[in-house]
């Protein structure tokens, strides 16, 4: 019986498609999507930013230019990592309440300081007349 001839270059190697691991051993499934493997995440302070939003048009429009302002902050971080987080548009809607928040309390220091000068003036004009 004889054996066939060695392959060219002198030896044996391993089987095509053999990766020097037994099977099961390797990266885990979906390695290299996103950062750190496991696709985009939410931003932790989109939620907050949302929240405070809404409530600068419900409750209390003092908290609309925190809302803004941390929404513009919060938007540069995910445009300058585009494709990590998943919550842009959650950060855009709380960010666009705290715009019209902060519209609206713009509107009540006119309105209301408008206000409070017409009945100071009022009453030092009354009382220095009479």
């Amino acid at each position: 019986m004889s054996y066939p001839p060695p392959p060219p270059g002198g030896g044996y190697g391993p089987p095509p498609g053999y990766s020097g691991q037994p099977p099961g051993y390797g990266p885990p499934p979906g390695y290299g999507y996103g950062y750190g493997g496991y696709g985009p995440v939410e931003h932790p302070q989109g939620t907050t930013i949302l929240v405070m939003g809404i409530l600068s048009l419900v409750i209390c429009a003092l908290i609309g230019p925190f809302a803004w302002r941390m929404g513009n902050e919060t938007l540069r971080e995910i445009d300058a990592q585009p494709g990590r987080f998943s919550n842009r548009g959650q950060v855009q809607a709380g960010r666009i309440c705290g715009i019209v928040g902060s519209c609206l309390l713009a509107l009540n220091v006119v309105i209301f300081g408008g206000l409070f000068l017409v009945f100071v003036l009022g009453a030092a004009f009354s009382s220095s007349s009479g």
